[in-house]
């Protein structure tokens, strides 16, 4: 099948062929654990006239005490009442909570404008709240700080803003400006305060001691049998291989099964999830390629069986409604920034995403953008469902209705998109179609043919779109000149296994790489057998190798790694990469001062040599070994 004539792949999701279509929801149940309590503080970023906060204090927090006034000596509402598709709000306008979610704010101390600014949008929208029924709260979604020497360590003109107990500080003082209880989850780059902390485990505790957080996760009840629960990235230095994979670890994994079970939707609990990176399954589509082609895009994105743990309690618990998360930096003007539930989960495990809807999170400061858009979520429900809302930075902290959930029952609910897409550019970043089966693009031979050639003499190019399942259930596919992997289940996209500087140009076929019949060599002294370990195993019986070959007929065979999945894990942690720098770096030195090279040439007299690693880049951006299997793309 050659993919440059197909159409591009079927949306992974049947609300999005029809954005204002409404999508029913489906069904599940299931049965505690301690919540953490933190009350804010006041701090001098408030305005002028200050009120005293008296905030929500755990699991039994409610209301938020103080005078709450219009804005201006209006009296319109703030809030207003939102619209759905008929023009109508199906809850009525009459909400009972609202909780504010800030995506990754990247606080540069010398850049505040954008943070005042969006802070004072936010005021307004929290006073009449406090004011109509006072069951407020602020999330923040993490990575606070910005990843750069921002001139706030005269001792260290090189050192990192992230992660350090200055930025822990400042960001403490923004949230608790807004005037009502907040909660904050740590990202990928909230414990990269690499110069000031050894260790992780030291630098997670002056995170929590910062925001009054006893524990890394959080719960709040904000309103009558209605949770905000949060989860924090609690690995940097200690990450196998990306630091900027956003990592739970396994207390606080074992804390949030324990809660779910413990809060079933038949007992009428629901359930609002937070973390900085979305889980594998969520449909989320709007990435950027740096985050796929480095896993880092999904919650314990290089552990398979962790990473899929996420959906797994999803897909369990219906009293999960909603996940919020940021991380990637783009705008919620795209259809594909919150994604419903789409088919009952007796129809099959894909893409069954429980009951909850997903919905990715912008950012406040423009330099923080990667579209340009400057944008918060705002969630406000009652006992009849909840509304997902857009507030826009860049239109005066305008509130946009992007969704409307209404609740049917306990465990049953229906959404409705509130707008069509306000903007479907994506030039500037990657757009990931997900596969879905029997779509145009699946090449069902793959997995039961001795020989299969996917391109079928079309060579690879950068519009080449397909997939195909290989026997043992691996996901292999094409996209932007890439081959990456998906995950078997869910069909998320995993990683890239090559880039497009080696594949473009060339074609892929999947053949047969078992042995016919098993034969003991007696002659391989210790190995007597070991051809036929696997006899009998159903599961393991069918080998399969994937290649790639070029005009010229050279191939090479795409070796699997030693868990058996493709893609390619070639990034370490930050720690690991910048000890090699060091080293290299002291290498240029040794060529120069004791081998007599210029300076302009020891650096081209330096390589390295290492394990399965092939470079100090933090960003994967090519497989291809230069002058073998390298290839320039026009």
């Amino acid at each position: 099948v050659c993919a440059t004539t197909m159409k591009p792949l079927v949306v992974a999701f049947v609300a999005i062929l029809s954005f204002k279509g409404v999508v029913g929801f489906l069904n599940t149940a299931a049965p505690s654990f301690g919540l953490a309590r933190r009350a804010p503080t006041v701090s001098r970023f408030h305005a002028k006239k200050k009120k005293k906060v008296n905030g929500s204090d755990g699991i039994n927090g409610k209301a938020i005490n103080g005078d709450s006034k219009t804005v201006n000596g209006a009296s319109k509402k703030i809030n207003g009442e939102a619209k759905g598709v008929n023009g109508e709000s199906p809850l009525g306008g009459n909400y009972e909570y609202l909780v504010g979610i800030l995506g990754d704010l990247h606080i540069d101390p010398r850049k505040m404008e954008d943070y005042e600014e969006g802070r004072n949008h936010w005021l307004p929208i929290f006073e009449e709240a406090k004011n109509d029924h006072g069951n407020v709260a602020l999330v923040s979604l993490g990575d606070l700080g910005e990843s750069k020497n921002c001139n706030h360590n005269p001792q260290n003109p090189f050192e990192l803003y992230a992660g350090t107990t200055q930025c822990h500080e400042a960001a403490a003082e923004y949230l608790s400006s807004f005037g009502v209880p907040y909660e904050v989850i740590g990202g990928n780059h909230d414990l990269e305060g690499i110069d000031e902390f050894k260790t992780d485990a030291a630098n997670l505790r002056v995170f929590l001691e910062k925001h009054n957080k006893p524990t890394p996760q959080f719960c709040r009840e904000v309103a009558d049998k209605v949770l905000l629960v949060g989860l924090c990235s609690t690995k940097f230095r200690d990450a196998q291989y990306t630091s900027h994979e956003v990592i739970i670890d396994c207390q606080q994994i074992a804390w949030f099964e324990d809660l779910l079970k413990s809060k079933p939707a038949e007992d009428g609990w629901k359930i609002f999830v937070f973390t900085h990176a979305p889980p594998n399954g969520s449909g989320l589509r709007v990435l950027q390629e740096n985050h796929v082609i480095n896993g880092c895009c999904w919650l314990n994105h290089s552990n398979e069986r962790e990473c899929r743990k996420f959906i797994e309690l999803v897909r369990e618990h219906r009293c999960i409604k909603a996940w919020f998360s940021g991380h990637f930096h783009l705008g919620q003007d795209y259809q594909d920034s919150i994604t419903f539930p789409t088919i009952d989960p007796s129809e099959g495990p894909y893409p069954n995403r429980g009951s909850c809807v997903f919905a990715q999170t912008s950012v406040m400061r423009g330099g923080a953008s990667r579209d340009g858009r400057q944008q918060s979520r705002l969630l406000r429900g009652n006992k009849n469902g909840f509304e997902i809302c857009t507030v826009d930075h860049q239109k005066g902290g305008k509130i946009r209705l992007d969704a409307t959930i209404t609740y049917k029952d306990d465990s049953h609910e229906v959404g409705v998109y509130a707008h069509e897409d306000e903007a479907y550019d994506h030039d500037d970043y990657f757009k990931v179609y997900t596969p879905q089966f029997n779509d145009d693009g699946y090449i069902c031979e793959a997995e039961d043919l001795d020989q299969c050639l996917i391109t079928d003499d079309c060579p690879v190019d950068q519009d080449t779109r397909c997939w195909w399942k290989l026997s043992c259930g691996r996901v292999l596919g094409m996209l932007n000149g890439m081959l990456l992997e998906y995950d078997k289940s869910t069909l998320a996209p995993l990683g890239l296994v090559v880039s497009a500087d080696e594949l473009v140009g060339k074609n892929i076929a999947v053949i047969d790489s078992g042995i016919e019949e098993c034969e003991i060599n007696f002659d391989d002294v210790g190995m007597e057998g070991a051809d036929c370990a696997n006899e009998g195993d159903l599961d393991n019986s069918r080998e399969q190798a994937v290649i790639m070959y070029d005009e010229e007929n050279n191939i090479t065979v795409i070796q699997p790694n030693e868990d058996g999945s493709y893609w390619r894990k070639i990034v370490r942690n930050k720690i690991a990469r910048m000890k090699e720098r060091r080293r290299e770096k002291a290498a240029i030195e040794f060529a120069q001062e004791v081998l007599g090279e210029k300076a302009d040439s020891a650096p081209k007299k330096v390589i390295s040599s290492w394990g399965p690693y092939t470079s100090t880049s933090g960003v994967a951006k090519t497989t291809g070994v230069v002058g073998l299997t390298k290839k320039e793309i026009a």
